[in-house]
C-alpha cells in the first residue's frame, strides 16, 4: 500500500489585487486559471499523486469498488424517440464501456445495433447520441463526444443502409437542427470550437451530398460574443430565437416560411421579449410556452403570420402547478407539472376546442417522473420514473396501451421492504419552513445518531425530489442516514420559493441548507462528526458555501465539478448565461452578494475544515476546471485540520456523465471510500 503523503504540495503564491468598486480583492492563485501553462500542469500533477495516495491508502477501498461494480455493471437505456414506428434509443450493455445507438422496428421488435462507438477504435472515452431523426425515419443525426466535454462532433447515418454520410459538423455547439421535409437538406445552427469568426451568429443550410463550404446561410443575429442563436423547423418553415445578453437580457423571435427563395426575408413576429418565450411548431400552428402574465407558465397559441402580447390565445392556462416541460405530437400536447415535491403528466387533446384534458400520470408518494418526449407522428409518449429505492424505469404510453407499459429499467431495485423514507419540515434561520426527505434503512430511519449524508441544489428553479443514486444507494445499505432538503433556489413550493434564493438573495439558499445541518444534529440523527455533504455544479457551490461558513458542521464535503470563484465565474466559457440567476461582479449592487458568499474568498487562514474532495478535470466547459484548482489550491494552505484536502482531477473529466463505465466505477469507489472513512462507515 502505498505511503499517504503527510502534507499537500505546495502551491505558488502569486497574487494579483483588483479594486473592484471600490474594494481591495486579491486573488492568490489567478495563474491556475491557465490551464495549458507548463506550472499548471506540473501543479495538476503533483496533486493528482498527492489524492491518490490517500485513496490508494483507504483499507475498504477494492470491497467498495466490487459493491459498486455490481450496482453500475447493468443494462441501461436512454435517449428514446420514435418516429415512423421506429424507436431509436442509446443502450448500453452491461460490461459495455460505453453505450451505443440502437434501433427497434415497432414496440416488439429486435434491438438493432446501429453505431458502436467502439468500432470507431478511438478509446473508451468516445461516447455517442441519438440527436434528431429525419421525418420518414430513414436519417439519423447523433453526436460525437470525446470524455466530459459539452462540445461535441455531429453525423449523420443512414438508418436502411447503416451507411454514415460524409455530412457533418465539426467539433462546437449545436444550437438548432431541423431536416427539411424532403430529406435532401437541412437547416442548423452551430458555434465551432475553432473558428475564424467566432462570434458570428448564423443558420445555414446544408444539402446533402455537397461540401460545406458552399451551405447557404438563411439567417445571421449578429457577431456579438453575448448573442446565442437558436432554430426550430416543422419542415413548412423555420423560426430563429436570437437571445441578446447585456445589461438587460432580451429574446427576438423571427419566422421565414419554406422553402427558401432569394429576396425573402425573415420576419420578425417578436422583439425585445423580456419573458420566457419557447416555440413550438406542430401542424401549421405556432405554440409557446411562456411565462408573460404566468409565473406558473403556460402553453399560448400565435398566429403564423404575427401579432403581439395581445395576440396570445390560451391553449392550455396558468394554474397553481408550475409547468416544467412540455411535449406536443401530432394531435396531443403532453405537460410535465410540479406541485410541491410531486410530479405528474397531463394529456390534452389539441384537436378539441377549447383544448381539453383527457388523461394524467401521476407519481405517487415517494417518487419522481419526468416526461422524456412523443411521437411526431402518433399519439404515443415516454416518461421516466424513479424512487430513492428504484433506478429509471422507462414508460411508453398510448390511447391505445393503457396503462404505461415498461420499455427498459437500468437496473435492480433495492430491497423496498428494508427501506423507508419520510418527509419533516424544519425552521430555517429566517423562520421559513422549508421540507427534507429522509431515507434510510427502516432501522435507522428514525434513530440517531448515524452517519448521514446530505446533498441539494438550490439554484435555477430546479425542484429535488426522489430520485436514484448509486452513491446513496451504497452509503443507505450500510447505515447511513439520506438527508434532501428542498432549499429555496428551487421550485418547490412555487416560483416564489425559486425567487427566494435567486441573484441577490441567494445567500437564503445556503442559510436553508446549513439549517438542515443543524436541524439534523438538533434532533440526535447524527453529529457534525458523522455528516457529509456533497453535490455538483451548482450543488457543489452550494457545499462549497457551507462548509465555508460553517466549517465547524461537518466532517466531509464532496465538491464536484463546482463554481467556487463568484467574482470570475461569468468571465469563462459561456457562463455569462447565468447572470439572471446569479448577477456578476461587474454590476455594483450584485458585487457584495458575490463577495460575501463566494467560497473562495471566504477560506480564512489558520482554519479546521472538514475533509475536502474536490471533482474536476480538463474537459469541464460549463463550471471551468480554474475553480476546482484554486479552491484546492486555496483550502489546503488555509487548513489549519489534520483532515485531508485533495483534488481528484482528470484530463477527460467534464459537465456530461459520459465517463466509460470503468473509469466511473473507479471514480465512485473513490468518493465513496472517501466518505466511508471520514464518517466512520462500517464498509
Amino acid at each position: 500500500m502505498p505511503p499517504v503523503l503527510s502534507t499537500p504540495p505546495d502551491s505558488l503564491i502569486d497574487p494579483v489585487t483588483e479594486v473592484l468598486h471600490g474594494v481591495s480583492v486579491t486573488d492568490p492563485y489567478r495563474w491556475l486559471e491557465d490551464q495549458h501553462s507548463p506550472r499548471t500542469r506540473q501543479w495538476i500533477t503533483e496533486q493528482i499523486r498527492f489524492g491518490r495516495s490517500y485513496l490508494d491508502s483507504l483499507p475498504d477501498r477494492e470491497a467498495i469498488c466490487c459493491r459498486v461494480r455490481e450496482l453500475l455493471t447493468v443494462e441501461t437505456y436512454d435517449s428514446l424517440q420514435k418516429v415512423k414506428g421506429r424507436y431509436f434509443f442509446r443502450k448500453r450493455l452491461a460490461n459495455q464501456e460505453q453505450p451505443g445507438i440502437w434501433m427497434r422496428d415497432g414496440a416488439d421488435g429486435e434491438d438493432q445495433v446501429l453505431i458502436d462507438p467502439a468500432k470507431r477504435r478511438t478509446g473508451p472515452f468516445t461516447a455517442v447520441r441519438p440527436l434528431r431523426v429525419s421525418r420518414d425515419g430513414v436519417l439519423l443525426l447523433y453526436e460525437v463526444k470525446e470524455g466530459g466535454e459539452r462540445a461535441a462532433k455531429f453525423e449523420i447515418l443512414e438508418v436502411n443502409r447503416r451507411k454514415a454520410l460524409p455530412d457533418s459538423l465539426p467539433h462546437g455547439y449545436l444550437r438548432g437542427f431541423a431536416f427539411a421535409r424532403d430529406a435532401k437538406s437541412f437547416y442548423y445552427v452551430h458555434e465551432p470550437r475553432e473558428q475564424r469568426e467566432p462570434f458570428r451568429r448564423a443558420a445555414y443550410q446544408h444539402v446533402l451530398g455537397t461540401d460545406r463550404s458552399q451551405d447557404r446561410e438563411v439567417f445571421r443575429a449578429g457577431e456579438d460574443e453575448n448573442l446565442r442563436l437558436a432554430m426550430i423547423s416543422d419542415g413548412d418553415r423555420v423560426g430563429f430565437v436570437v437571445h441578446r445578453f447585456g445589461e438587460e437580457s432580451y429574446t427576438d423571435f423571427y419566422l421565414q416560411p419554406l422553402p427558401l427563395e432569394n429576396g425573402r426575408a425573415s420576419t420578425c413576429i417578436l422583439h425585445n421579449l423580456e419573458y420566457e418565450f419557447a416555440p413550438c411548431f406542430l401542424r401549421g400552428r405556432l405554440l409557446a410556452l411562456t411565462d408573460y402574465q404566468a409565473s406558473n407558465r403556460r402553453i399560448v397559441e400565435l398566429p403564423i403570420g404575427g401579432g403581439d402580447e395581445s395576440s396570445f390565445r390560451d391553449v392550455v392556462p396558468e394554474s397553481e402547478d408550475r409547468i416544467t416541460s412540455w411535449f406536443a405530437s401530432r394531435e396531443r400536447l403532453y405537460i410535465d407539472y410540479s406541485h410541491e415535491t410531486d410530479t405528474r403528466i397531463e394529456i390534452f387533446d389539441l384537436k378539441r376546442e377549447p383544448v381539453e384534458k383527457i388523461g394524467e400520470v401521476r407519481s405517487g408518494p415517494y417518487k419522481t417522473i419526468r416526461l422524456l418526449g412523443a411521437a411526431v407522428d402518433d399519439d404515443e409518449f415516454f416518461f421516466e420514473a424513479q424512487s430513492f429505492t428504484e433506478p429509471i424505469g422507462i414508460y411508453r404510453q398510448s390511447a391505445r396501451e393503457t396503462p404505461a407499459q415498461l420499455w427498459a429499467r437500468n437496473g435492480k431495485s433495492l430491497e423496498a421492504l428494508s427501506f423507508g423514507q419520510t418527509q419533516v419540515w424544519y425552521t430555517s434561520k429566517d423562520g421559513t419552513s422549508v421540507p427534507m426527505f429522509l431515507f434510510g434503512r427502516k432501522d435507522v430511519l428514525h434513530r440517531g445518531p448515524q452517519p448521514t449524508v446530505m446533498t441539494s441544489y438550490g439554484g435555477h428553479g430546479a425542484s429535488m425530489t426522489p430520485q436514484f443514486s448509486v452513491l446513496v444507494a451504497f452509503l443507505v445499505e450500510r447505515g447511513c442516514l439520506f438527508a434532501l432538503p428542498n432549499i429555496r433556489g428551487g421550485s418547490e413550493l412555487g416560483v416564489a420559493w425559486h425567487l427566494g434564493a435567486k441573484r441577490q438573495s441567494r445567500q437564503a439558499a445556503f442559510d436553508d441548507f446549513i439549517s438542515a445541518a443543524e436541524w439534523l444534529i438538533a434532533t440526535g440523527r447524527t453529529t457534525p462528526a458523522q455528516l457529509g455533504i456533497f453535490g455538483g455544479s451548482n450543488s457543489g457551490l452550494l457545499v462549497g458555501a457551507a462548509f465555508t461558513q460553517r466549517p465547524e458542521l461537518f466532517r466531509a464535503v464532496l465538491c464536484m465539478v463546482p463554481m467556487l470563484d463568484m467574482l470570475r465565474y461569468h468571465l469563462f466559457d459561456n457562463a455569462y448565461v447565468w447572470k439572471d440567476e446569479f448577477g456578476t461582479s461587474d454590476d455594483p449592487s450584485d458585487f457584495p452578494t458575490l463577495l460575501g458568499y463566494s467560497p473562495y474568498h471566504n477560506v480564512h487562514d489558520d482554519t479546521a475544515y472538514p475533509a475536502t474532495m474536490i471533482v474536476s478535470g480538463d474537459a469541464d466547459q460549463n463550471c471551468n476546471p480554474s475553480h476546482a484548482r484554486k479552491m484546492t489550491a486555496r483550502l489546503q494552505a488555509a487548513n489549519a485540520s489534520e483532515r485531508p484536502i485533495f483534488l481528484d482531477y482528470s484530463p477527460h473529466r467534464g459537465h456530461s456523465p459520459v465517463l466509460p463505465l470503468s473509469t466511473r466505477i473507479d471514480a465512485l469507489a473513490d468518493r465513496l471510500a472517501f466518505l466511508c472513512h471520514e464518517l466512520n462507515v462500517t464498509v
